[in-house]
């Protein structure tokens, strides 16, 4: 059986307008517990389109409710996308419960008028 200290979070974000994985994204990270949502971390994408690191794990890490905000707007800009004003998507929120000592890989699929995601492994 899983602890919570086997636990860990972690993403990566998939450019799929460009067939590349999203580098220098901006990822925050924040844990909701009824109305209070506190900020985390904020990490950004290396060239893989991944972070360095998981998210949380060991002691970080613990079951309950959380949001990765991912700055859409700013990398699709970045990238020389013209986007219209305001933009479509410009911050991407994805809101998700991790309920056990468990690995959540939580990815981004990213186009400018468009997204996806999924619990991966």
């Amino acid at each position: 059986m899983s602890t919570e200290k086997s636990g860990r979070l972690t993403t990566h974000v998939l450019d799929t307008a460009s067939g590349k994985p999203a580098a220098g994204l901006s990822i925050a990270l924040y844990r909701l517990q009824g109305e209070t949502r506190t900020h985390l971390k904020t990490v950004s994408t290396n060239d893989d389109g991944r972070c360095d690191a998981p998210l949380l794990q060991g002691a970080e890490f613990k079951p309950g409710e959380y949001e990765l905000v991912f700055a859409a707007g700013d990398y699709l800009r970045g990238q020389g996308v013209d986007l219209p004003s305001p933009a479509f998507l410009d911050v991407v929120p994805i809101r998700f419960g991790m309920a056990e000592g468990a690995h959540y890989h939580v990815p981004l699929l990213l186009s400018p008028y468009g997204y996806s995601t999924y619990r991966g492994s």
